[in-house]
C-alpha cells in the first residue's frame, strides 16, 4: 500500500530512470536541424569524423548524441523511418549494456541501429543476435542499408557458409547471426589446429534480439558439438520390443520433469525379460556390467511413455523430427542425446541413426557472459528481471510506448473440458470473422492446432494453420494475420519477429502481387498506389471492427509467453482485444494447478458448455505460473552451476590451445611433460619415505616399457648402495632426454616443431573429448548421492576437479609416450590421395539439456566440423597412425598438418596443394 502511494507521487524507479534519459534525448533533438542540413556525402563523412574523435581520446558516451542524431537522419533518407524519442531512449539503454523492454510494434529492429552504429565506430566488431536465420538475413539486408550508407561494413553468418565467408562476416563492423551459429562457431574455432583458420575475433559487444527467448528459454540447454560412436541398432530394437509390452504398475511417471522410473515390481519383472532376451551380462540388472543396457532401457521407457508423436516430435520422410517446445517449429537435423533419439526412432520403426559423443560444449549463459558488454531487447522481460540480473548482471528498463496502448485484455474464460472449450472458441472466432475482425489464435501444440482447425471447418470458417508442419510459410502467414476477416492459428509464438499490421503487410502484398513484375515496369507505380490505397481502406475497416483479436487456447507455463501472444495485438496505439480460454484438462491446470480449487468449483457449479470468468481465478492461474517459472529458473540455474565447473576447465584448455597455436615452438612444454611424467611414475612406484624393499620396481619397469618404450637397467641400479628415488628419476630423465635428442637430430627442425605442435593439439583434443564424455556420465548419476545426504553439485565439483587432474596426467603421459616411441623416416613425396577426404563422418551440432538429454535446438548442417581441416578427433591420437608409421592411405596423417600450413617437404606450397614427408610409427 505504502509503495503504491509513493509510486503515485514519485513514480517507480524505472520511471525515474527513463525520465533521466530525457536530457540526452533533448540533446539529440537539438542537433537534428544541424544534421538535416548535411548533404549525403557529408552525412556519410560523419563516421570518419567520429572515429577520429575516438582516436583523440573521446569516449562513446561523448559522441553518442551526435552519433544518434546522425543515425536518425540516415534512417529517414535510406529507410524512410524516423526514430521516435522513445526509440532513442531504447538506443541509450542498449548502449549502456542493459535490456530494453519495448512492446511489439515499437520498432526494436530500428532501435538497435543506434547502439550498433555507435559501438561499431571503435572497429572491434558488434554482434546482433537473432532467434532464426530468416531474421538475421532480413535485418542484415534491411538495417544494413542504413549502416552501409554511413560507411560501415555488414556481415551475416548462417549455416553452411565456408570458413572464408564466415571470417569475412566476423571481420565486418557489424555481424548479424543467430545465437546457435555464434555459439557453434566459437566451439568450432576452438577445435581447429591453426590460428589462421579461426573465424571469430575477440568478443566486444552483442545486442540480443528477443533476449528473453535466447537467454531464458533456449539457455536451459547447452550447445554441443558431437561425433559418431558405434552402431547399436539391434540393442535399441530389442529393448523397445520389451518396453512396449509392460504393465502400467511397473513404472512411475513425472510429467513435470518428463522423467520416469521403474517400481520395485517393475524392476524384478523387466530383469526377468531382459534375461530371457539374453541382454544381461550378469544376473543382477544393476551390476556395473549391465550399465549400458539399463541406460537404454530407461531411455526406451521415456520414449514410449513420455514422448508424444505430433507434440514432442513428428515422423516425416522416415525420420523423427523434434518439435521445438517454445516455437512449435520443426527442428530438422537436430537430435536428442544419450540414446533418447534412437529410442524414439525404434519406437516409431524408422531408420535408427548411430549415437553421438560430445566433442565440445558450452551453455548460452557462459557464452554470452564472455562479451565485455551485452545488451538485449524484447517485448517481455520484466517478469524475468531477477534472472537476467542474477545470471547475466543485466538490468531491465521498461521503455514507454510511443502511443498509449488501447488493447482490451479480458478475463480468462474457464470451461469443464477441452470439447466445451474448443466449441466455445470456434463460435467466438466465427462471430469475429463475420464482422471482419481478424483473429490470431495461439495454441501450444500441433495436435491442438489441428483439432481447432477441425472445429472451424465444421463452422465453415476459412482459416490458415501455422505450425511446425508449415514453417516455410511462417513469416508470410503471420504478416497477413491482420487482414480483414483473417483467422490465423499459430503454434505458440510462431512468426515471432514479424510485424502484424492491421489491413495487411505492404511488403508481402507487393511480393505476392508484383513479384513477377520488373522494377522498371511502367505499370508498377500505379499498381503500388493501388495496393497502398487498398491497404489503407482495409485498415480502416479492421479498426472499426475492433482491431486484432488475440485468442489463447490455454495458458503457457510462463506468463511471459502469454504476454508475447497478447502483445501481437494493439501495436502503435491500434485497438485490439485479447482473451484466454482454459479448462480443467489443460496441462497447466492438470499438472500444476491446485486440484480441489478448480475441480470442485467448476464441476459442481458449471453445466456442460457453460463458462465462468473471474479475476480471482485468473489470479490463481498467475500464481501457478509463477511457481512453474520459479521451478524452471532453478533448473536453468542448476545447468549453469554444473557448466560453471566445466567452464573453468574449458577456459584452461582453450587458453592452452591458443597458446600452443601462437607459439613458434612447444619444445619447452614437451620437455616439462616428459619430466613430469617420469616424476609421477617414479613417485607412484617409490613413495616418499618408503624403503627400497617396499618399492614396486617390477610395476615401474612394466609401465616405463609399456607407456614410454623405455627399458632402463633398474635392477642394476637397485643393487647400488644408498639408492634413492630421486637418483632413479634423474637417470630416467637423462635416458629419455638423450633418446629424444637423437630422434630430433634426424628430422628437419622446422618440420619437427610443426609435428610437436600438431601432436600436442591432437592429443589435447582427444583427452578433452574423453573428459567431456566422463563428465556427461558423472552428471547423469551424481544426483543419486543426495540419498546419502550429500550435495550433488559439491560432489560434482570435487569429482570433476579430480577427473581434470587425471586427464592432464594422461595427456602428459600420452604425448611423452608417442614422442619417445616415434621412429623418424623420410618418405618419398607423392600426392595426398583425395580418397582420404571422402566418407569421413560429419560432426553434428546440438542444443541438449545435460540433465535430461532433451534437445530443443541445434543443427545438423554438416558445417559443425570438417575433419579434413581439423584432423582426426573421432578417436585416439594413435588411431591416425597405421602399421609402418603412417595411415594406410595417407602417409602424412600422423602429422595432422593444417591444410593451409606450409608443406613439410619444403616445396613452399601449402600442405593442401602439396604433401608431407614425415611420418610416425607408434
Amino acid at each position: 500500500m505504502f509503495n503504491n502511494v509513493m509510486k503515485s507521487f514519485f513514480g517507480s524507479s524505472n520511471d525515474r530512470y527513463v525520465k533521466s534519459m530525457g536530457k540526452i534525448v533533448n540533446q539529440i533533438n537539438a542537433l537534428e536541424p544541424q544534421i538535416q542540413a548535411l548533404s549525403d556525402e557529408e552525412l556519410t563523412a560523419q563516421t570518419a569524423k567520429f572515429r577520429a574523435q575516438l582516436d583523440e581520446g573521446k569516449t562513446l558516451d561523448d559522441i553518442m548524441p551526435e552519433a544518434f542524431a546522425t543515425v536518425r537522419e540516415a534512417s529517414i533518407r535510406v529507410l524512410g523511418m524516423r526514430h521516435f524519442d522513445v526509440q532513442m531512449i531504447g538506443g541509450i539503454v542498449l548502449h549502456r549494456g542493459e535490456i530494453a523492454e519495448m512492446r511489439t510494434g515499437e520498432g526494436k529492429t530500428l532501435v538497435a541501429t543506434l547502439a550498433t552504429y555507435l559501438n561499431a565506430l571503435e572497429g572491434k566488431g558488434v554482434h546482433v543476435v537473432t532467434v532464426n536465420d530468416y531474421l538475421a538475413s532480413r535485418d542484415a539486408e534491411w538495417m544494413g542499408r542504413l549502416h552501409q550508407f554511413l560507411g560501415l561494413t555488414i556481415g551475416v553468418v548462417v549455416p553452411n557458409m565456408n570458413e572464408f565467408e564466415k571470417r569475412d562476416a566476423y571481420n565486418a563492423d557489424i555481424t548479424y547471426g543467430t545465437n546457435n551459429e555464434f555459439g557453434f562457431d566459437y566451439l568450432r574455432d576452438n577445435m581447429k589446429h591453426d590460428r589462421g583458420e579461426m573465424v571469430q575475433r575477440p568478443f566486444n559487444f552483442a545486442i540480443v534480439d528477443e533476449v528473453d527467448s535466447i537467454l531464458i528459454d533456449e539457455a536451459r540447454t547447452p550447445l554441443i558439438i558431437s561425433g559418431p560412436t558405434e552402431d547399436k541398432q539391434d540393442l535399441y530394437i530389442s529393448i523397445d520390443a520389451i518396453v512396449k509390452d509392460i504393465d502400467e504398475e511397473w513404472y512411475e511417471a513425472d510429467e513435470k520433469t518428463k522423467n520416469i522410473s521403474w517400481t520395485e515390481e517393475g524392476t524384478d519383472a523387466i530383469e526377468e525379460r531382459l534375461k530371457e532376451a539374453g541382454l544381461l551380462e550378469t544376473e543382477n540388472l544393476y551390476d556395473v556390467e549391465n550399465t549400458q543396457v539399463v541406460h537404454h532401457l530407461d531411455q526406451a521407457l521415456r520414449a514410449n511413455i513420455m514422448f508424444k508423436r505430433d507434440t514432442d516430435y513428428i515422423v516425416k520422410d522416415d525420420k523423427v523430427i523434434i518439435i521445438d517446445e517454445f516455437t512449435g517449429r520443426m527442428m530438422d537435423g537436430r537430435r536428442w542425446s544419450n540414446g533418447l533419439h534412437q529410442a524414439v526412432e525404434a519406437k516409431e520403426g524408422v531408420k535408427i541413426e548411430p549415437e553421438n559423443q560430445t566433442m565440445a560444449s558450452i551453455t548460452f549463459q557462459n557464452y554470452f557472459r564472455m562479451y565485455p558488454k551485452l545488451s538485449g531487447m524484447t517485448g517481455t522481460a520484466a517478469t524475468e528481471a531477477g534472472e537476467f540480473w542474477e545470471i547475466y548482471k543485466l538490468n531491465v528498463a521498461e521503455i514507454p510506448t510511443n502511443k498509449p496502448v488501447s488493447r482490451i485484455d479480458e478475463d480468462d474464460q474457464f470451461y469443464k473440458n477441452t470439447l466445451d472449450k474448443f466449441e466455445a472458441i470456434a463460435k467466438a472466432i466465427k462471430e469475429k470473422h463475420e464482422i471482419g475482425q481478424p483473429v490470431l489464435v495461439g495454441t501450444v501444440s500441433i495436435e491442438k492446432s489441428e483439432l481447432l482447425s477441425q472445429f472451424l471447418d465444421q463452422e465453415g470458417v476459412k482459416h490458415e494453420v501455422l505450425n511446425a508442419r508449415f514453417h516455410e510459410r511462417e513469416a508470410h502467414i503471420v504478416a497477413q494475420a491482420g487482414r480483414l476477416g483473417a483467422v490465423t492459428i499459430a503454434t505458440n509464438m510462431a512468426g515471432r519477429g514479424t510485424d502484424i499490421q492491421l489491413g495487411g503487410n505492404l511488403e508481402f502484398r507487393i511480393d505476392d502481387e508484383l513479384g513477377a513484375m520488373a522494377e522498371d515496369d511502367p505499370r508498377r507505380p500505379a499498381e503500388l498506389e493501388r495496393i497502398k490505397a487498398e491497404l489503407a481502406a482495409e485498415k480502416a475497416k479492421v479498426i472499426e471492427a475492433g482491431g486484432l483479436f488475440v485468442l489463447g487456447t490455454e495458458r503457457h507455463e510462463s506468463r511471459r509467453i502469454d504476454n508475447q501472444l497478447r502483445g501481437r495485438s494493439g501495436r502503435q496505439g491500434d485497438p485490439g482485444l485479447s482473451r484466454f480460454y482454459l479448462c480443467l484438462e489443460d496441462d497447466l491446470l492438470r499438472i500444476f494447478g491446485p486440484d480441489t480449487l478448480f475441480s470442485k468449483m467448476m464441476n459442481s457449479n458449471l453445466a456442460d458448455g457453460e463458462a465462468i470468468g473471474s479475476k480471482w481465478l485468473s489470479k490463481a492461474i498467475e500464481q501457478a505460473q509463477k511457481k512453474v517459472e520459479s521451478r524452471n529458473f532453478e533448473m536453468r540455474k542448476q545447468v549453469v552451476e554444473y557448466d560453471d565447473v566445466m567452464n573453468d576447465q574449458r577456459k584452461v584448455v582453450y587458453d592452452q590451445r591458443a597458446e600452443i597455436m601462437d607459439s613458434e615452438a612447444v619444445d619447452d612444454v614437451v620437455i616439462d611433460m616428459r619430466h613430469d611424467t617420469i616424476n609421477a611414475m617414479v613417485g607412484e612406484a617409490c613413495p616418499p619415505g618408503s624403503y627400497p624393499e617396499q618399492w614396486n620396481v617390477e610395476g615401474l619397469k612394466e609401465r616405463l616399457e609399456e607407456a614410454l618404450g623405455l627399458t632402463p637397467p633398474i635392477d642394476e641400479w637397485m643393487e647400488e648402495d644408498r639408492i634413492e628415488p630421486e637418483l632413479i628419476e634423474e637417470r630416467l630423465v637423462a635416458m629419455a632426454d638423450e633418446l629424444m635428442d637423437g630422434k630430433m637430430s634426424q628430422a628437419d627442425p622446422q618440420q619437427w616443431r610443426m609435428f610437436e605442435k600438431s601432436l600436442l593439439l591432437r592429443s589435447l583434443d582427444f583427452h578433452w573429448k574423453e573428459h567431456l564424455a566422463t563428465l556427461d556420465a558423472l552428471r547423469q548419476v551424481v544426483w543419486l548421492r543426495a540419498h546419502a545426504q550429500m550435495t550433488p553439485i559439491n560432489e560434482y565439483k570435487q569429482e570433476a576437479f579430480s577427473l581434470f587432474e587425471r586427464m592432464l596426467d594422461q595427456l602428459r603421459e600420452d604425448v611423452t609416450g608417442q614422442l619417445l616411441k616415434l621412429e623418424i623416416m623420410q618418405a618419398a613425396p607423392e600426392p595426398v590421395p583425395q580418397a582420404v577426404l571422402a566418407g569421413l563422418p560429419d560432426f553434428l551440432t546440438g542444443h541438449i539439456d545435460p540433465l535430461t538429454g532433451l534437445e530443443d535446438s541445434g543443427d545438423g548442417d554438416g558445417s559443425a566440423l570438417r575433419p579434413e581441416l581439423f584432423g582426426s578427433l573421432a578417436g585416439s591420437p594413435r588411431a591416425a597412425v597405421g602399421p609402418g608409421g603412417s595411415d594406410t592411405n595417407n602417409p602424412y596423417a600422423a602429422m595432422n598438418i593444417s591444410r593451409n600450413a606450409p608443406c613439410p617437404c619444403g616445396s613452399g606450397n601449402k600442405y593442401k596443394h602439396c604433401h608431407g614427408a614425415m611420418t610416425a610409427e607408434a
